[in-house]
């Protein structure tokens, strides 16, 4: 009887039970909510299953898990203010009127909607992952790079649809009006988003010329790394120093660009530099090994060798060295090189020679 008559009290105009009810509801929600989000991504992933070869429940799971609990928090929060009601003595104004109401409700709405568009995007992230699942299988590299582009192009689809529907459902807005509007104005957005546009046409010529794919090596400027990934605006490059660099696609349009994955040999070119003392037999004899010696390596090409005596410097006479090394894995272009190398150390020192290293020489007269 006691705790009957404690529910029955009213307190700003609503009944204890009922602030009962609304910290209940808020509170089964805030507990529960992990274990409703993987029961809905369950539902969900079953109802999917059949286009998801290859990727599997944990995947969904983690791109669901945090749009799914906002979403039944927010259903929580509806159910649990809907026990509560504002006291009349406040004198707002009726919920189709302008004012707190009001307000509150749209609010709510606009979350409501762009949670589940964040949801729907998800989704597509999905699906992303499962037909990049399937580019994997097959030889062409096309596909791999196409795939993030339909997905971006679909989530930026779904964006726009998203936020018409908010601007004609929540705030009653004429969409036709709100177009022709837009055509009007159209000039000036496509002038204060040039660069934008610029990128995205750059992204189309990319995948009609396909100056190169992902996972290729290419060179822009001083910049060189592995592409990772094509978009609407950028294009991202894993450098060789593993950063993380992403180029807008106008860039990559505009400027004379390597595609290092193309290369059928890989070059070197340096100077040797040895001491003036060395006699021109002796650099006779180590140009003649040196040629010799990257001539029958099984890894340069024979025909495209250069040694040469090249220069004669302020403190060396350089022996310029050019070949080709037949290979593109990179590890097995640094052994051959560092063989080169060695041997040419082991060339010089064998002809008694010196590499040479800055000096300076003064000759004092005695008068």
């Amino acid at each position: 009887m006691i705790l009957h008559d404690f529910m029955s009290r009213i307190f700003l105009g609503n009944l204890v039970e009922s602030y009962c009810w609304f910290v209940g509801i808020l509170l089964a929600g805030l507990i529960f909510k992990r274990v409703l989000s993987k029961i809905l991504t369950f539902c969900v992933f079953k109802f999917l299953q059949k286009y998801a070869t290859g990727v599997g429940y944990d995947k969904l799971l983690v791109l669901l898990k945090k749009p799914l609990g906002v979403f039944i928090l927010l259903v929580s929060g509806y159910f649990a203010f809907n026990k509560l009601t504002f006291p009349v003595e406040w004198n707002f104004a009726p919920i189709d009127q302008f004012g707190l109401r009001m307000i509150i409700y749209r609010v709510y709405e606009v979350a409501i909607i762009v949670t589940l568009t964040w949801v729907l995007l998800r989704v597509i992230d999905f699906f992303g992952l499962v037909l990049m699942y399937r580019a994997s299988l097959t030889e062409s590299k096309m596909d791999d790079q196409l795939v993030p582009f339909i997905k971006e192009s679909i989530k930026v689809i779904i964006t726009i649809l998203a936020v018409f529907f908010i601007l004609g459902a929540v705030f009653k807005l004429n969409i036709a009006s709100l177009i022709a509007g837009l055509g009007i104005g159209g000039l000036a957005i496509a002038l204060a988003a040039k660069e934008s546009l610029e990128n995205l046409l750059g992204s189309f010529t990319i995948f009609l010329d396909r100056p190169f794919i992902i996972g290729d090596l290419i060179r822009i400027g001083t910049l060189e790394g592995h592409v990772e990934k094509i978009g609407f605006r950028s294009t991202r490059l894993r450098t060789l120093e593993k950063s993380y660099v992403t180029v807008p696609n106008k860039k990559l349009v505009d400027t004379e660009l390597d595609n290092l994955s193309l290369r059928i040999q890989r070059r070197v070119k340096f100077n040797i530099g040895l001491t003036y003392e060395t006699t021109p037999e002796q650099f006779k004899k180590i140009v003649a090994d040196i040629q010799n010696y990257i001539d029958g390596h099984t890894h340069t090409l024979k025909d495209e060798t250069r040694v040469r005596l090249n220069e004669f410097d302020s403190s060396a006479i350089n022996i310029m060295i050019l070949y080709f090394v037949d290979t593109l894995e990179y590890d097995v272009y640094l052994d051959v090189r560092q063989e080169i190398n060695y041997k040419i150390i082991e060339i010089v020192q064998k002809q008694g020679s010196n590499f040479a290293y800055p000096t300076t020489t003064v000759l004092m007269k005695n008068k």
